[in-house]
């Protein structure tokens, strides 16, 4: 489970980029400035959040915890920041919309069955989520080796090592068996069934959906089609971003679907200020990929980002301790962003710009 929640496709070079590029960056702190009352607050699509950081939609989450996408989203509420609900989630667009009062995003893909793509339209409006998300990325899954090697493919093939490592980790086997049976929730009404066959059933349901034959012009009805924000997740390039904007999309998302798709791409951090500059201020700019610190935000912010949105960076937390793990994740990532604002000379979100940052030389 930890190697499918940490790895990424093939080498995972652009994994290891998207974290490591954030040190070819230096801060340029201002000093003799009043900080001594630092607001890390902001606005994304209009909605206000305590600190610049949401909760980017991660697929299975109760594969790290029984309480899955449950805990995460109670947890980004309390923060007052966003959850992004992943269409592969363990829990349905309505389960958790039942325990979230916080703002809640949906993440959709355009499906062959353009009534399925309807049908959560539907259901999100009805659940009253904030805004929809379009990941435009998984043209194919991503070959994640790691995968391979665990056995964390579809069917599952596990080693000997493997089983032993359940045997090893008997809570979390307990947790599995002692909760309601493993689903993909919000697709488990298409193919019936309620045993780990039946998720496979489902896994394989889902990636018999994904459509080669995509274009900016389906992604543009679904925008017409949802009627409210709206957020294109995947844009790597100054020309995807553009079209985003010409579609009518509220928010990009600058992300590499954390190193799991295409390798040898660019970290979404060096991309960012052309694509910022490009865009100036016709949509909202979102880096998702690498965040690990506080300082990684404030270098995202400065380069042109009006937020990040972190995964794995919740997920460590899920995974080691449930709801209350990415409380503590949270919680980290937030104290870090007002010490290091104090420290660079910033009192406000607003005030961080590019004077505060160069990359090195």
């Amino acid at each position: 489970m930890f190697h499918y929640m940490d790895g990424a496709s093939e080498d995972e070079v652009t994994l290891t980029r998207s974290c490591g590029s954030f040190d070819d960056y230096e801060l340029l702190p201002r000093y003799l400035t009043d900080v001594s009352e630092i607001d890390p607050s902001t606005t994304i699509l209009g909605e206000p959040i305590d600190f610049p950081v949401l909760c980017s939609p991660t697929g299975m989450s109760r594969l790290f915890h029984h309480d899955g996408e449950l805990a995460v989203s109670k947890a980004a509420a309390r923060a007052n920041t966003v959850y992004n609900l992943s269409t592969m989630g363990t829990y349905s667009i309505e389960d958790v919309a039942a325990e979230c009062d916080g703002l809640k995003w949906f993440q959709i893909y355009v499906f062959k069955d353009r009534g399925l793509v309807t049908e959560f339209i539907e259901r999100c409006k009805a659940a009253k989520y904030h805004a929809m998300c379009l990941t435009i990325d998984i043209t194919a899954f991503g070959n994640r080796e790691r995968d391979l090697r665990t056995g964390m493919t579809i069917p599952p093939k596990f080693s000997l090592a493997g089983w032993l490592d359940f045997a090893l980790h008997p809570l979390w086997s307990l947790n599995y068996v002692a909760n309601p049976p493993f689903s993909l929730s919000n697709v488990e009404h298409r193919v019936s069934g309620g045993s780990d066959d039946a998720v496979t059933t489902l896994v394989q349901y889902i990636s018999g959906q994904f459509d080669r034959s995509v274009t900016w012009d389906d992604a543009a009805k679904m925008v017409q089609e949802w009627g409210g924000p709206f957020v294109i997740k995947g844009v790597m390039t100054v020309h995807d971003a553009l079209k985003a904007v010409e579609i009518g999309a509220s928010a990009i998302m600058v992300s590499t679907h954390g190193g799991r798709q295409l390798d040898h791409t660019p970290a979404p951090i060096d991309v960012l200020p052309d694509i910022a500059a490009a865009v100036g201020n016709k949509i909202e700019v979102i880096l998702d990929g690498g965040i690990r610190r506080g300082t990684d935000v404030l270098k995202a912010l400065a380069l042109g980002a009006n937020a990040v949105s972190i995964g794995r960076g919740y997920l460590f937390g899920l995974g080691a301790a449930g709801e209350a793990g990415v409380d503590r994740a949270l919680g980290l990532l937030k104290e870090e962003i007002i010490r290091d604002m104090a420290i660079l000379g910033c009192r406000t979100i607003d005030e961080i710009n590019a004077d505060y940052v160069r990359r090195r030389p």
